[in-house]
């Protein structure tokens, strides 16, 4: 691992009204890391997750992106430079193909020649087309998902769309992935192959993987390091090994859920 992490929570605190969802947390993701992130209904997961992607800015510390402070930087900034999410409640175009999705979340970058290169076809348009084409079409086939292209992204059983959803993210390479509950829905099959891609994406492509998942089992076997949360704050940070025998885990979390 770098000395500076990919991704870092500083002392972060968030209150809704009198109530602390987040106190004190730290949390530090480096890069080609899979981290999972783990913890009972209302510990303040997916709050710090929207902390982490400028969803919601913390009342207290500072979130840090390459060492640089990205606290009160946009969502859309954050994507622009390197940072992708996806939701628990699936966010695709489904009115669009799942080609077209992939080539949507790329469109940002420019470079075409817009509206006037479009009317005269012009070469660089041709060019670009081509990259986003060519850059789609491998991340379908890393995400199982070649032969898809054409299909309408609303008409995907849920497994599916839940793998569209994570090509999308990815389709313009990230540096941080943060995943909110990516298996669910998914059958055996699509969460074996669900994580071969994220693997792939850690250790080929060396993207920092923040993982949020009730299946802690799946959390367990891809992390390298597991994070647990509880009451919004850090209760246990490790090996999945080291966090799954610590005691106060157990009695909060994993001896009631995990069996």
């Amino acid at each position: 691992m770098t000395s500076v992490p990919a991704l870092q929570a500083t002392r972060v605190g968030v209150r809704f009204g009198g109530i602390r969802a987040l106190d004190d947390v730290n949390l530090a993701l480096h890069p080609g890391e899979i981290c999972g992130l783990i913890g009972p209904n209302g510990a303040g997961k997916t709050t710090l997750f929207d902390v982490l992607s400028g969803i919601r800015r913390p009342d207290e510390g500072r979130v840090l992106l390459d060492g640089s402070d990205i606290t009160r930087r946009s969502p859309v900034w954050r994507a622009r430079h390197g940072m992708r999410r996806t939701f628990q409640r699936q966010q695709l175009f489904g009115q669009l193909t799942v080609a077209d999705n992939l080539l949507v979340a790329q469109e940002w970058h420019g470079g075409g020649g817009g509206l006037a290169a479009d009317l005269v076809a012009a070469p660089t348009r041709r060019t670009y087309e081509k990259d986003r084409r060519t850059r789609a079409a491998d991340v379908l086939r890393t995400c199982g998902l070649d032969g898809l292209g054409g299909t309408y992204a609303g008409a995907l059983p849920v497994g599916r769309a839940r793998m569209v959803e994570l090509a999308r993210a990815v389709a313009d390479p990230p540096r941080v992935l943060l995943l909110d509950e990516p298996a669910s829905g998914m059958t055996a099959d699509e969460r074996r192959h669900l994580s071969s891609v994220i693997c792939h994406l850690s250790d080929q492509e060396g993207c920092a993987v923040l993982l949020v998942e009730h299946n802690v089992a799946f959390v367990m076997e891809l992390s390298a390091r597991v994070v647990v949360l509880d009451l919004g704050r850090v209760l246990s940070e490790g090996t999945p090994a080291e966090v799954h025998a610590d005691q106060r885990v157990r009695d909060a979390y994993l001896g009631t859920t995990a069996g």
